[in-house]
């Protein structure tokens, strides 16, 4: 019976500092929260050097890190990437596809589930997340246009038989042809629902709602806003993603993606319950600036890395962030003015419950997973607990 004390460090709940305390820790699940100085015998101690405590990050959107991507389809992609996240202080995250040939997204179904298997040193793979193919040609980014497409269902159910069990969340452009008919076998299956990538206008945006969308992906990016169509004015994506109480909004808090300004309005609008913040980060997350590259290494795209972003190599689009999760947290306290609880709630207990996940994960609570991150002011991590085991 393995037991494990957290001391001496400030602990964050979602939403409040409780001050000083311990976290209780037994087989991997937390058994006691407490105030103050707590011994337990034969219990390996872990000092938080009066540090914070918080909750570990879970980042739903994220395609690598280290030099690595997730659509290598190799074993060390995966662990490699994993490894680089829960330095930053990510214990959970959804490794995330790109457009690309459905023999190389079958490559990555099958390494995912030894990699699952085989990582003991990186955050944990909780399951898939498959941004694309069917995405608005006009709201591609940084995705390969040669494999945009409308939903098959000769092709998304082959997609569901080969990686139906691993699949936790599809971002899709809900206004194309047949959409709203996948969105309705995907809700069956239990599969997260996000708008991505999309011209949807804001009356498309609300039937998408009923259809199970709950969620935007990286909210601002591909997506429509205002537009005009034959001199009158229609509101699109953005503008949905605010009205409605019931869409979370998905924010790459890099600093950059997003910049000041918005993120005090989406802070200001929306709150803390209604916003996740995520990575997006590439293979570059981690690294220096520089040439990289998106995507797999046999049919990615070229990419450069400066001012603390990926570009396209004609500055024209961004092509994913190099950010950690340490980082999200860091900019959205700093550059929205925010609590750090509040920050932080949104990259843990938002996350784990739009996912379906917070009744293990998201929180220090008892009877949940002791997934933990300790780390300082300025949010630079000094341990990493993944289910009461230090990774970092």
């Amino acid at each position: 019976m393995k037991k494990m004390i957290i001391k001496n460090g400030r602990i964050l709940t979602p939403f409040r500092d409780i001050g000083i305390g311990s976290v209780i820790i037994e087989n991997g699940i937390i058994i006691g929260v407490e105030t103050g100085d707590v011994s337990i015998a034969d219990a390996e101690v872990v000092d938080a050097g009066g540090n914070f405590i918080a909750p570990g990050f879970i980042d739903l959107h994220t395609h690598g890190a280290g030099d690595h991507d997730f659509m290598d389809a190799t074993l060390e992609a995966y662990t490699g990437a994993a490894e680089m996240h829960a330095r930053h202080g990510t214990t959970y995250l959804l490794p995330t596809t790109l457009t690309s040939t459905n023999e190389g997204l079958f490559d990555t179904f099958d390494l995912f589930r030894e990699a699952q298997k085989k990582n003991t040193k990186g955050a944990e793979l909780g399951g898939l997340h498959l941004e694309g193919p069917y995405f608005a040609f006009n709201q591609k980014g940084a995705q390969d246009p040669r494999y945009l497409r409308n939903p098959d269902p000769k092709e998304y159910m082959q997609i569901l038989e080969r990686g139906g069990d691993i699949i936790k969340r599809w971002s899709l452009a809900p206004e194309l042809p047949g959409a709203l008919d996948f969105a309705t076998v995907l809700q069956q299956r239990g599969i997260m629902l996000s708008m991505a990538h999309t011209d949807a206008t804001f009356e498309e945006a609300m039937v998408a709602y009923e259809y199970g969308f709950r969620h935007i992906t990286h909210f601002y990016s591909c997506i429509a806003g205002i537009t005009r169509r034959n001199a009158f004015r229609y509101a699109g994506v953005v503008e949905a993603g605010y009205y409605h109480d019931g869409i979370v909004l998905e924010v790459i808090s890099d600093g950059i993606h997003v910049p000041q300004s918005l993120l005090k309005l989406l802070y200001k609008i929306k709150g803390p319950q209604r916003i996740m913040l995520v990575t997006d980060s590439m293979r570059a997350a981690g690294m220096g600036d520089g040439d990289s590259i998106l995507g797999s290494l046999k049919d990615g795209q070229k990419v450069l890395v400066e001012d603390g972003v990926a570009k396209l190599p004609d500055r024209t689009a961004f092509a994913g962030s190099v950010a950690t999760a340490d980082r999200c947290v860091r900019s959205f306290r700093d550059l929205a003015g925010v609590p750090l609880a509040e920050a932080v709630a949104m990259m843990t207990d938002t996350p784990a419950r739009v996912l379906g996940i917070d009744h293990r994960k998201g929180s220090i609570q008892k009877g949940k997973d002791a997934d933990i991150v300790i780390f300082d002011n300025n949010i630079e991590v000094k341990h990493t607990i993944i289910k009461g085991n230090v990774i970092f």
